[in-house]
């Protein structure tokens, strides 16, 4: 097998709270960029609101994407969609609105995924797992993900098929991996998740990739921009790379198999 094949098979782009380096964060413009671009998933970022719908917004308050501080948990989901969460990014985005999960679902193509991180807490495992039983998401174009341990846990004890990633965040002030390759095997076993997706390291090697495997775990790694980098994950055995350019990055990583 050549290697532009090889590429092709292992590629797998996710876009991170959509195409986000040319549109506004976990909104719907940035959605549909990803799909034009040829992402093979979207990932965003959910909250539960006051009247329990599930807002795709990344931080516990709108002040970052809206310029107004509304607390996401102490506002209902409509108080939400009255701001607009595009102008920050660009005029030409002027009068985007906070979309629900469901609205992000629709966008989701035949044979494209969902990597769904949940910002909150166990909270929310009843309302999500009733919103994605009544949408038209199939169980395989689903990944839930988070960094929160206790959701993980009361997730996948409520949902024990659904794929669930826990997300893990090196420490990069420190010259070793921490949590160690023990310490996030022993997480994933705690939580029951199916697998882990972290962040880059200087001391990430294809050993903690091929540990976390042999385990019988998944590994992923997010949020890579730069292809010489998202090549190295790719040949370490990273099994999807989340990136705020998907289209560039794809282009950039097939340009440097053809040469």
């Amino acid at each position: 097998m050549n290697t532009a094949i090889e590429l092709a098979i292992s590629l797998f782009i996710v876009a991170h709270r959509g195409a986000s380096g040319d549109a506004p964060e976990n909104t719907l413009p940035a959605f549909e960029q990803a799909w034009e671009q040829g992402a093979d998933a979207i990932e965003g970022d959910f909250h539960l609101t006051k009247d329990n719908r599930i807002a795709c917004i990344h931080d516990y308050d709108t002040t970052k994407v809206a310029g107004t501080k509304l607390m996401v948990a102490d506002s209902t989901f409509e108080e939400l969609r009255k701001l607009d969460v595009g102008s920050w990014k660009s005029p030409k985005f002027a009068g985007t609105r906070i979309p629900s999960l469901e609205e992000v679902i629709a966008t989701i193509p035949e044979g494209k995924k969902l990597y769904l991180e949940v910002k909150c807490g166990p909270e929310i495992v009843p309302t999500l797992a009733k919103t994605l039983a009544t949408s038209e998401l199939s169980p395989e174009q689903l990944v839930v993900i988070s960094f929160n341990e206790d959701f993980v846990r009361q997730w996948k004890t409520a949902e024990p098929e659904s794929r669930t990633m826990l997300l893990i965040s090196f420490n990069r002030r420190v010259p070793r991996l921490s949590p160690s390759l023990h310490e996030v095997i022993e997480k994933l076993k705690d939580t029951g998740a199916d697998g882990v997706s972290t962040n880059t390291h200087p001391a990430l090697d294809a050993n903690f990739v091929e540990g976390v495997k042999a385990a019988d775990f998944e590994y992923h790694s997010w949020t890579i921009n730069e292809a010489d980098k998202a090549r190295e994950l790719m040949d370490m055995g990273s099994q999807s790379i989340t990136t705020d350019f998907p289209g560039q990055l794809r282009s950039s990583l097939e340009s440097k198999v053809a040469k």
